[in-house]
C-alpha cells in the first residue's frame, strides 16, 4: 500500500535586512502585510527564545531584532536585522544553493511594480507573459529596497503552470 503524505503548508520565511524599522515600512505599505508583533530586539540570554536562537545561531550571536508581519493568506514574514548585517551589491547568486527569491501574487503587477519602485526597489526585468496572445499570466522579478529578490505573478501559481509553461 502507498503511504503517500499530504503536501505541507507553507508557514513563514525568515529575510534579512540592513533596516528593520524601514523593512517594517516597506513591507505593510508597500506590499499591504500586516504587523501582527511589533519590532522587538532578541538577545543572547537563558530565556526560552535565547536558548532556541542559541541552538540556530551558535554561541555569541548576541542580539538581533526582529518583526512579525502576515500575508493576506497567513503566511508568515519573520523580518530579521543582525548588528552586522552585509548588503551585498547583487543579492541574486541564483546558481549557489538555497532560496535565491520569494514571489508573491497581485493581479496589478504593473502597479506593485510601479510602488515598489517608488519606494527605492528595482526592477530587473521586463513583466513577461507566459503565453503571450493566449493567457494574461504575467510575472517580473524585483528588488525590495535592500536587495531581496521578489517575483511577482499575476495569478496563481496552480494556474501558471498547470498548462504548462515551457
Amino acid at each position: 500500500m502507498h503511504n503517500k503524505s499530504f503536501p505541507r503548508t507553507f508557514s513563514h520565511i525568515g529575510i534579512s535586512v540592513p533596516d528593520l524599522a524601514a523593512a517594517v515600512t516597506f513591507y505593510t505599505e508597500v506590499m499591504g502585510w500586516y504587523e501582527i508583533m511589533a519590532p522587538a530586539t532578541v538577545t543572547e540570554d537563558d530565556s526560552a527564545i535565547g536558548v532556541m536562537c542559541n541552538d540556530v545561531f551558535g554561541p555569541g550571536w548576541g542580539s538581533f531584532k526582529i518583526a512579525h508581519l502576515a500575508t493576506g493568506d497567513k503566511i508568515g514574514i519573520e523580518l530579521f536585522e543582525f548588528p552586522n548585517a552585509e548588503n551585498p551589491a547583487d543579492n541574486f547568486e541564483f546558481w549557489k544553493t538555497g532560496v535565491f527569491h520569494f514571489s508573491v501574487q497581485d493581479p496589478d503587477v504593473e502597479g506593485l511594480v510601479e510602488k515598489i519602485l517608488a519606494a527605492g526597489g528595482k526592477q530587473r526585468m521586463p513583466i513577461r507573459y507566459y503565453y503571450p496572445g493566449e493567457k494574461p499570466y504575467r510575472m517580473v522579478y524585483m528588488e525590495d529596497p535592500f536587495g531581496n529578490i521578489v517575483e511577482i505573478y499575476s495569478h496563481s501559481y496552480e494556474l501558471t503552470y498547470s498548462s504548462g509553461a515551457y
